[in-house]
């Protein structure tokens, strides 16, 4: 029986993507797979992580730990943070004794350090994967302690040892490949507005701000996050029903079914992931990419001029972003839809085969052992 480790403190929907790949290569009867991560979405909250509500339901087999998260800013929930970090060194120890995989695969996050660091000195070949065009923390550390280095964007080659280092690409979900081609806008343009598995509230007070008048010419899926959801569907629930009837607020997507909301979108709305670029240009939608300001090395900044240079996005700095700018950027995407489309249409994604070539490099991995 093949066991292979996944860990992470985020890259849910990256996770769920090889997880697949890894039962469709192996079958569920021949794998175990497991998770080490963390239970909650943000430190100090109850919110539950995108990983823990759904890789159970591929049958993973998830361990949570107690890995405190180096914040960049100090508030309340900072020291006790630190003080997590010897408690989540120790969990992964004993999870990893008792596991004893044939090979490690890490996501970044700060939950990944602990499980790459005790891998390398049980022995076990870790392979790390980043999914931005920069680089994280955790992957920056970790990067000595790992076999290999497998990175979605050639970009970021240069933060990583070209020994070990392999361009693999970001790993999307095997429906989002069914998702077809559009031809053609729906009436009314769909909007998919996304903050992310965690949300965004500046997205979400920008949305607000203007949202009769984007429901006057538009359909909206907005998903909102856990937090922010309930404040969303108020404002939804006082509009007329007109407006209600064409505006779906949920928390959080399933990832196994996000197919279904790219299938009616026609323009995307978005934080610049990783893992949100890689799916609007594997399904070819014009999206409006707002960067977060603050993430590590500007990533998501970087991530956006990738979908920019597919010729799938443009973007609004969140320096910029108010309801009026929004709203322009929006009209401007559906004025230029056909332009949008046609200049991506002929163009292959970079991330392709990213779930295939990844799942093999843990096989070499795990049989030179």
């Amino acid at each position: 029986m093949r066991k292979i480790l996944l860990t992470g403190g985020h890259a849910g929907t990256t996770a769920m993507a090889v997880v697949d790949e890894i039962l469709r290569k192996y079958g569920k009867d021949n794998v175990d797979v497991y998770w080490i991560g963390v239970r909650t979405a943000f430190e100090g909250s109850k919110v539950s992580s995108l990983e823990s509500d759904f890789l159970f339901k591929l049958g993973v087999k998830s361990y949570f730990i107690h890995a405190g998260r180096l914040q960049r800013v100090f508030t309340r929930w900072t020291i006790p943070a630190l003080l997590k970090l010897p408690v989540g060194f120790f969990q992964s120890l004993f999870i990893l004794l008792r596991i004893r995989p044939q090979v490690v695969l890490s996501f970044g996050g700060f939950a990944s350090f602990p499980v790459v660091f005790w891998s390398f000195f049980l022995g076990i070949p870790v392979v790390i994967h980043e999914q931005t065009a920069a680089a994280g923390r955790a992957n920056l550390f970790g990067a000595f302690f790992a076999k290999e280095v497998a990175i979605s964007r050639r970009e970021s080659r240069r933060f990583f040892s070209s020994k070990k280092t392999v361009l693999v690409g970001n790993p999307v979900m095997t429906q989002i490949w069914d998702v077809p081609f559009k031809e053609e806008k729906s009436n009314p343009p769909v909007i998919y507005i996304t903050g992310g598995s965690r949300g965004s509230v500046a997205i979400n007070n920008a949305v607000l701000g203007i949202i009769e008048s984007l429901l006057d010419r538009y359909y909206i899926i907005h998903q909102t996050g856990k937090l922010d959801f309930d404040r969303v569907k108020r404002e939804r629930d006082l509009l007329s029903d007109f407006y209600k009837d064409r505006y779906e607020v949920y928390p959080v997507i399933d990832p196994m079914q996000v197919d279904g909301v790219y299938r009616r979108a026609d323009i995307v709305v978005a934080r610049a992931g990783a893992n949100t670029v890689s799916e609007i240009m594997a399904v070819k939608r014009p999206s409006v990419l707002i960067p977060l300001p603050f993430s590590y090395l500007d990533e998501q900044t970087k991530n956006a001029k990738v979908a920019v240079d597919f010729g799938v996005a443009i973007i609004l700095e969140q320096d910029s972003l108010t309801p009026k700018s929004l709203k322009e950027k929006v009209d401007y995407v559906d004025k230029n839809w056909k332009l949008f489309v046609s200049r991506c249409k002929d163009k292959e994604s970079p991330d392709r085969n990213a779930a295939f070539t990844l799942v093999n490099l843990l096989e070499e991995l795990a049989k030179k052992r």
